[in-house]
C-alpha cells in the first residue's frame, strides 16, 4: 500500500488510530499500557498492533520476550502519523 492507502487504512479502524498516536506520544510502549489508557481490551489492542506491525508502520524492539513487548514507529508510521495530524485528527 502507498502512504495514502495506508492512511486510509488506519483511519477506517479507530484502534489503529489509537495506537499509533499512545505509541507516538509515549515513544516506548506496552501493549497493556495503551489499552489500560484508552480504555480499549488488550486483545483489542494486541489486534492493531499486528495489523501495523504487518504493515510496517510499528515496530517491536523486544522481539524476543513473550510479554511486555515495547513499540515504535516506524518511518512509515511517523511519516503517515504527521499526515494525519496535519489533517487535525490529533492533538
Amino acid at each position: 500500500m502507498n502512504i495514502d492507502e495506508l492512511t486510509k487504512w488506519i483511519l477506517s479502524v479507530d484502534r489503529r488510530l489509537l495506537v499509533m498516536k499512545e505509541i507516538h506520544e509515549n515513544e516506548l510502549i506496552k501493549a497493556s499500557e495503551i489499552a489500560e489508557k484508552t480504555g480499549r481490551s488488550l486483545q483489542n489492542i494486541s489486534h492493531a498492533i499486528r495489523e501495523l506491525e504487518e504493515e510496517g508502520l510499528i515496530e517491536c524492539l523486544t522481539p524476543e520476550k513473550h510479554t511486555w513487548k515495547r513499540y515504535i514507529l516506524t518511518e512509515n508510521g511517523l511519516q503517515i502519523f504527521e499526515k494525519l495530524k496535519k489533517k487535525h485528527l490529533f492533538n
